[in-house]
């Protein structure tokens, strides 16, 4: 789904990608859980009035593949086709994934300009003719060094990722200088701080390089699905040279100049951290090698956990996302797993632990803050907002709160890729909304039918449907859906505009919601849960 928003022109984008994902099988929750970060940080900053480029898309290419669909009885291409248009493409529009484009490495926009850089990589000689022979993981599709495996009970050497023996190669490859780049890299590392991110992920790729680095196969000769070498069409281009120059095909490179100086490279590349050094070691050196600038940041993710192990396909722990969008939401979906685990660390799912925070946060919190609002407004007012007359201490607090609030989230979520904390600092300041509904006691104050009594309640509820109309700015990127029903509950798409035109910068400005703007009730924002089905 394309997106729009404020942009200048001929200025730099916001540039966000995900990895791009393999089609061997149908999304799960952890290539989800990326993607939603992903569109959560593009959406905050579109609402910041910048330019803004998301990317993400899918990896067609590899051993995997092709194995998978000779499995299917199918060829590679039609697997690749039927995957991503029955399964990963909708499953973005169902979760409202704000995407601005969407490349596959089978297009041709793709595949011709893997073939340009390679071959510059190959006349600049960057590239030699070699052998290899050692452990690779189809699953993976990495060549391993003895180092990384671990031993089964049997003594077979496993991938640690996916506990399945890996297999020995042994062919013909070409190989990139990868080795001359150790030094150029921890130069870049040590001037750039946060390029890697978190700190546990910098520390291994920083002890990593520092053990010395190896040339890098990139190609492979025993099978032929792949992106030929330009200059030798009995080899494929090896699956992850393929993958990452991606984040450089899409935006214009070799194809339309002005769009790549306009978006290239990358502000942040959102990935697992199972693929941290491809990005963060070999991709740096590939785009060194081409004089070509590098990422501003690599934000590895952690895993999500079912069982202790890490939520997949192989271990059995995959689990569709739509299993809980039809159950919770799809904003319900989008929010929690930000709210419940620290961005960079691992984190284990559990039905229950989201059923606990939807019913207390979401609904109890949250949704019930809007609908006593809306229904005190209609109530009191005939749902006509009424304008605030004297704002006293409690009033200065809710303002302070606010301002907390905004500047917290705006620096948490836009800044440090910190979407806990940020979400934590809305909901803080939600919760504060509700103790100054319960101190105050409007239902009480409405008893009083005096001038003072009456301009006393038009105040608290001025001040709560002016604090809500804060939260649906704040709360837009993460569920855009209910921030739109509660900003028209409140009136205020007539009155101010479009939610989606709201800096969240200035949504701590107060006063915004007029006085006399039509305020409704509308469909509860978070309805009670029922009780999943069970087979």
């Amino acid at each position: 789904m394309a997106a729009t928003g404020s942009e200048k022109q001929g200025a730099k984008a916001f540039y966000v990608t995900t990895p791009i994902y393999y089609v061997n099988d149908a999304p799960h929750l952890g290539h989800a859980y990326t993607t939603v970060a992903g569109d959560v940080l593009t959406r905050w900053h579109r609402q910041r009035g910048e330019k803004v480029w998301y990317l993400t898309g899918t990896d067609e290419h590899g051993q995997k593949i092709m194995r998978t669909a000779e499995a299917n009885n199918v060829t590679p291409q039609t697997w690749c086709d039927k995957l991503v248009e029955e399964a990963w493409k909708p499953l973005w529009e169902h979760l409202n994934i704000a995407n601005d484009d969407f490349i596959r490495t089978t297009q041709k926009r793709h595949t011709d300009r893997v073939q340009e850089f390679v071959q510059d990589l190959y006349d600049k000689g960057e590239v030699y003719k070699g052998g290899y022979e050692g452990p690779y993981c189809v699953g993976c599709e990495e060549f391993k060094l003895p180092g990384d495996l671990i031993e089964a009970e049997d003594g077979t050497k496993l991938c640690p990722v996916h506990k399945k023996p890996v297999e020995i190669l042994k062919e013909e490859n070409y190989f990139f200088k990868l080795s001359e780049y150790g030094p150029k890299l921890l130069e870049f590392y040590e001037s750039n701080p946060g390029f890697i991110q978190p700190e546990s992920a910098r520390n291994e790729v920083l002890n990593f390089v520092k053990q010395g680095l190896e040339d890098l196969s990139i190609s492979r000769s025993t099978f032929d699905w792949g992106i030929p070498v330009p200059w030798d069409d009995k080899h494929v281009i090896y699956v992850w040279i393929d993958a990452l120059l991606n984040y450089a095909t899409a935006v214009g490179y070799g194809a339309d100049q002005a769009k790549f100086d306009e978006t290239f490279p990358a502000n942040v590349h959102l990935i697992g951290k199972d693929i941290l050094r491809f990005h963060a070691i070999i991709w740096p050196a590939m785009l060194m090698a081409q004089g070509l600038p590098v990422p501003g940041r690599v934000a590895a993710n952690g895993w999500l956990m079912v069982g202790g192990e890490k939520m997949s396909k192989s271990n059995l722990t995959g689990i569709k996302p739509q299993d809980l969008t039809s159950h919770f939401g799809v904003d319900a979906y989008r929010w929690y797993f930000l709210r419940a685990i620290a961005f960079g660390q691992d984190g284990s799912f559990s039905w229950e632990d989201f059923t606990a925070r939807y019913t207390s946060e979401l609904a109890n919190d949250y949704g019930n803050l809007a609908s006593r609002v809306a229904a005190m407004v209609g109530k009191y007012f005939d749902g006509a907002l009424p304008a605030s007359t004297a704002d006293g201490d409690a009033e200065k607090a809710i303002h302070e709160g606010l301002a907390k609030a905004v500047a917290t989230a705006d620096a948490k979520i836009g800044e440090e890729l910190d979407f806990q904390a940020g979400i934590l600092a809305i909901f803080d300041f939600v919760k504060q909304v509700n103790g100054y509904i319960t101190e105050q006691e409007p239902w009480k104050v409405a008893k009083d039918e005096s001038e003072e009594g009456k301009a006393r309640l038009a105040t608290i509820l001025y001040t709560a449907a002016e604090s809500l109309r804060a939260v649906a700015v704040l709360l837009n990127a993460i569920m855009p859906e209910t921030s739109q029903a509660l900003w028209d509950s409140l009136g205020a798409e007539e009155s101010l505009g479009a939610l989606s035109a709201q800096p969240v910068q200035s949504s701590a400005t107060w006063g915004q919601l007029p006085a006399g703007a039509t305020v409704t009730k509308g469909a509860v924002l978070f309805p009670r849960l029922e009780e999943p089905k069970k087979d």
